[in-house]
């Protein structure tokens, strides 16, 4: 048993020392080539530090391509995105497994250096999962992106005849919420009848709006994805890959709302019963890292992002997060078959952000 952990051990050790290398060559070479623009505006060589402003600033090409195909999607095996757009993303190619990250069999999982563009981790990248409410990253990005905060919401009755069980703040048809509110409800606590608010304000009609949903996909580079609702409630045509949620993460963080929410622990929402009377409700985060209930690693900060729970989907989690050296990350762990496993795995996957450097 001795054994077996020491070779583990040099197993992790070799792959950290080998990702330490590459990360100071890049570097090594980023410094040389700042060296070669500040000679050659210098000596007025204007064609020689375009070209050398060009290598700084910009990655080297890599492929885009998925491994699966989905109904109604594209060929997996398709490149079907352009140079410049798969030079800003991370490019899964292969599985990349880790010793001490241990996902069941029907498990997937992703954990990806946003900064460098590599993947440390990749189970099942491409591989169809139902999201449940991590669908709410894409109702909350549509939120922000088309949404005034300060729009007064009325309530109705489609926005609350929702499934039994659903997780629902409370609303009632005639109440007014601020856009505001409903998203700090919909990120912090996971409020169905929020997002089914937010959807047919944007909307207009809750068809429109997962058109909508479905369409930012696309523009995103959503391959594997097709949504059917705002909230992520059960429904065997929606669904999504570990990559596509990295994909729609990566856009989150071009809105400084979408951190500040979801770092929250808990929040307490505001709005107007229909007859006039001023009601406030406490709701807890779902994200157990935020409430206390599980540690994050040591080194690192969630920034945000989104649980999901369904008896179809299991227990799923996505994350952005920096490591001790405000590096940012991608972490998603889906279907988990209870929390406490949850939140296991996810931090054996953050672990591997702070042996990144």
């Amino acid at each position: 048993m001795n054994k077996q952990q020491t070779a583990a051990e040099r197993r992790r050790n070799a792959a950290r020392i080998k990702r330490l290398k590459q990360k100071r060559r890049r570097k090594m070479i980023r410094m040389f080539l700042m060296i070669l623009l500040v000679i050659a505006a210098a000596a007025g060589l204007g064609v020689l530090g375009f070209i050398v402003k060009d290598l700084i600033f910009k990655d080297p090409v890599q492929a885009y391509s998925v491994s699966k195909e989905f109904p109604g999607g594209q060929n997996a095996g398709s490149e079907g995105k352009a140079d410049l757009f798969a030079s800003d993303l991370c490019v899964v190619t292969e599985e990349k497994l880790l010793d001490q990250v241990n996902l069941e069999e029907d498990q997937e999982g992703i954990l990806f250096d946003i900064t460098d563009k590599e993947v440390i981790y990749s189970k099942g990248a491409y591989t169809k999962v139902y999201p449940a409410s991590i669908t709410k990253i894409m109702t909350a990005l549509l939120a922000f992106k088309y949404g005034n905060m300060e729009d007064v919401v009325t309530i109705t009755e489609e926005n609350v005849t929702l499934e039994e069980g659903s997780q629902v703040i409370g609303f009632l048809a005639g109440d007014k919420v601020t856009m505001n509110e409903l998203v700090h409800g919909l990120l912090v606590y996971s409020g169905n009848d929020a997002a089914s608010a937010i959807a047919t304000h944007i909307g207009l009609t809750t068809e429109k709006f997962v058109e909508m949903m479905n369409q930012y996909a696309a523009e995103l580079g959503c391959t594997g994805t097709h949504f059917t609702n705002p909230h992520g409630l059960q429904d065997e045509n929606h669904y999504t890959t570990p990559y596509d949620i990295y994909l729609m993460l990566k856009e989150a963080l071009k809105y400084p709302e979408f951190t500040e929410i979801t770092q929250l622990g808990s929040y307490t929402i505001t709005y107007e019963r229909s007859w006039g009377e001023e009601v406030s409700t406490a709701l807890l985060a779902t994200d157990h890292y935020l409430t206390g209930e599980a540690a994050a690693p040591k080194g690192i900060t969630i920034l945000g992002g989104k649980t999901g729970t369904t008896s179809d989907a299991g227990n799923c989690l996505a994350l952005l997060s920096q490591n001790a050296y405000g590096e940012p990350y991608v972490s998603v762990v889906m279907g988990a078959s209870t929390k406490e496993l949850l939140y296991q795995q996810m931090s054996a996957l953050l672990e591997n952000a702070n042996m990144d450097n």
